[in-house]
C-alpha cells in the first residue's frame, strides 16, 4: 500500500478547454439557438427533457 498520494504534474499543460462552453464566443449566433431550444415546451409534446 502506498503512503502518499501522486499527485498531476502542475505545469502540465492542457490541450482543450475544460468545458465546451469555453469554445463559443458570448456573441456567436448559436446561442439564439441554445436559449429557443431551452424556452421549447418538450413536456407538452409528450417528450422527456
Amino acid at each position: 500500500m502506498k503512503r502518499f498520494v501522486e499527485s498531476e504534474d502542475r505545469r502540465q499543460g492542457v490541450l482543450l478547454p475544460e468545458y465546451l462552453e469555453d469554445y463559443v464566443a458570448e456573441d456567436n449566433p448559436v446561442r439564439v439557438i441554445d436559449v429557443f431550444v431551452d424556452e421549447l415546451d418538450l413536456a407538452g409534446w409528450g417528450l422527456r427533457a
